[in-house]
This record gives structure tokens, sequence and C-alpha cells, in this order.
């Protein structure tokens, strides 16, 4: 018995489990490798999506506020629509948020409503995922929730939901019209979605 280790034998099974391990962690470290500079790259690509956009519709030639409208609207010169300079926090069902336009009077002025997605995501921009609502920076509003807005537009096939804007992505999406989004009302003739 002399030169023999006093270790226990190491069992096959505890072999494979080891080298199993090792591949795994092997995979994982390949994966976070080619994974990091995508994600470095779509980043890259998402700022300078938002950066073109923003200098194409720079706010401060875009948006004017009214003194017409006791400095409570903002003039979108791109669209012709004129905009609460601060939407209605509260979030409220979709037939509340009708109702809540349509009773406005802003600036002293009546003739609110919904947008229409189209004339919604007019504000956000392109499509992006962003930490923030995605309005060109040096915009005039104020009190903008860092949520979705509701839209004039039902959802045709399923009359319980209606459309909303995502203010982050830019997303039109259909959710129940019994759950609550802020309002932000437009005035001027809809446009409607293609």
């Amino acid at each position: 018995m002399v030169g023999r280790s006093m270790r226990p034998p190491v069992a096959a099974g505890s072999r494979v489990i080891v080298v199993t391990l090792v591949v795994i962690g092997a995979f994982c470290l390949l994966a976070y490798t080619q994974i990091k500079p995508h994600t470095q790259r779509q980043k890259e690509v998402i700022a300078t999506i938002i950066e073109n956009w923003q200098q194409a519709h720079p706010a401060t030639q875009r948006f004017v506020i009214l003194a017409d409208f006791n400095n409570e609207a903002v003039l979108d010169k791109d669209t012709s629509l004129i905009w609460e300079l601060s939407p209605i926090p509260a979030p409220v069902t979709w037939n509340e948020a009708r109702a809540a336009c349509l009773t406005r009077a802003t600036g002293g002025q009546r003739g609110w409503r919904l947008p229409a997605p189209a004339e919604m995501r007019s504000l956000v921009g392109p499509a992006v995922d962003s930490p923030i609502p995605n309005i060109p920076p040096g915009h005039p509003f104020v009190n903008i929730q860092p949520t979705s807005y509701w839209t004039v537009v039902p959802e045709a096939n399923q009359p319980s939901y209606a459309r909303y804007v995502d203010a982050f992505l830019g997303n039109v999406l259909s959710f129940i019209k019994l759950y609550t989004y802020p309002v932000w009302c437009v005035r001027g003739p809809i446009k409607q979605d293609d």
C-alpha cells in the first residue's frame, strides 16, 4: 500500500458533472461575449435613430405655445394639431378619457378630443425602446407621464378594447377599455390611421 493515495476514488458520474459544468460555463461565456457587443450595437443604432428623428423635428422650431389659448395649448407646426400643454395626469378608463376631452375647455377653448394613434405617434417619434417618453428634447409640454396614453380608436374586432400608444416605444397596442391610462387631448381635423 505504499505509494497509494489516501483519497477515495472519484466516481465517473462526478467527472461527467464537472465536465458538463465546464462546458455550460464556456457556452455561457461565449454567449455573453456575443450578446454584449450586439446589445451595444443595438443601443447605438437606437440612439442614432432617435437623434436623426429629433434633428429632423427640432422642438424649438416645431412647437409654439399659443397665447390665444392662455398659454395652455401648443401648436405642432409639423402636423397643425393643437395639443394641451399639460396632459391630464390621472389615469382613467377609455370612456372617461373620451368624455374628459369632449368636456375640456383648455385655454378657454372647447373642441378637444382623443388623438388618433398616428397623431399620438407623431409626438413620440420612432418605435424604439426608451427609458422616458420619446418626445423631442426642448419640447414645451409639462406633466408628461412615463406611461401610455389612450387614443380615440376602439378595437374593431373586440368592442371591449381600445387602442393606446406606448409613450416609450411608440407602439400602438390594444387593451381593455376598463384599464386606465392618462389622457392627452388634441384639437384639429382627425388624421385617419393608414
